[in-house]
């Protein structure tokens, strides 16, 4: 067994419901991206913060902390969560590592789309790159296939499909049959023409179109990554003040 696999793991993932979800993604989020030990494990409060968060999130939620602290006892029973005690506040860091997955790109990938939902390739290699080192489309699919393979993550369409998306192995069966049914309703690329390509649709064009859409993507992310940390930034200066 991978070095990057934990011990033991199910057939089937067990669903998790969208506030679990929501904990457990900023939790891994927070985790990967705090540079210092005030940054994580989180509080309570600072957990709630991270869940309400306008950037990076699908949904945008306005939850209070009692609405966090009953995905939070639940996730503690799966053993998903570890409560902290010995400080001033108790906090709380999740425990994936061992459950899920010890790669950490992997980890990346499966806390962008906990954050966020289905989305493309591009859209997720851009967005999971701030959390570890996910230079091309290439180097996804190589973090992609393990993943997949576990079910830890699963298609929506045909991977081939240009727009395809992905999304988690964490929905109820009914979730993600809705979702699939969604993408199935979405226009797929024109028909492939009997006369030969031109140089808009060509290959070459195809790849470089899609680095386009990456990059723009890469770009809309680093822009929310800095409104979010100057938003905790002002946060913590205003609770220190």
């Amino acid at each position: 067994m991978s070095a990057d696999m934990p011990a033991s793991q199910p057939e089937v993932w067990e669903p998790i419901p969208p506030l679990e979800r929501r904990v457990l993604g900023v939790l891994i989020e927070k985790q990967k991206t705090s540079r210092s030990s005030e940054g994580y494990p989180l509080t309570l409060n600072s957990l709630t913060t991270g869940c309400n968060q306008k950037s990076n999130r699908d949904p945008v939620l306005d939850l209070t902390e009692d609405d966090v602290e009953e995905p939070l006892t639940s996730l503690q029973k799966k053993g998903f969560v570890t409560r902290v005690t010995g400080s001033r506040v108790e906090k709380f860091r999740h425990e994936l590592y061992e459950a899920w997955t010890r790669n950490g790109a992997q980890m990346a990938v499966l806390a962008e789309l906990l954050l966020r939902g289905p989305q493309t390739k591009a859209e997720l290699r851009a967005r999971a790159a701030r959390m570890d080192a996910i230079d091309t489309l290439d180097q996804l699919d190589e973090v992609l296939k393990p993943l997949v393979e576990r079910k830890l993550v699963v298609w929506l369409t045909d991977p081939d499909r240009r727009g395809a998306q992905l999304t988690h192995g964490f929905h109820q069966p009914g979730e993600l049959s809705n979702l699939r049914t969604q993408q199935a309703a979405l226009p797929t690329s024109s028909p492939i023409s009997a006369n030969p390509p031109s140089a808009a649709t060509s290959p070459a064009a195809s790849s470089r179109l899609d680095q386009a859409f990456s990059e723009i993507a890469s770009l809309k992310q680093q822009i929310a990554a800095l409104e979010a940390a100057f938003a905790e930034l002002n946060q913590r200066m205003q609770s220190e003040g």
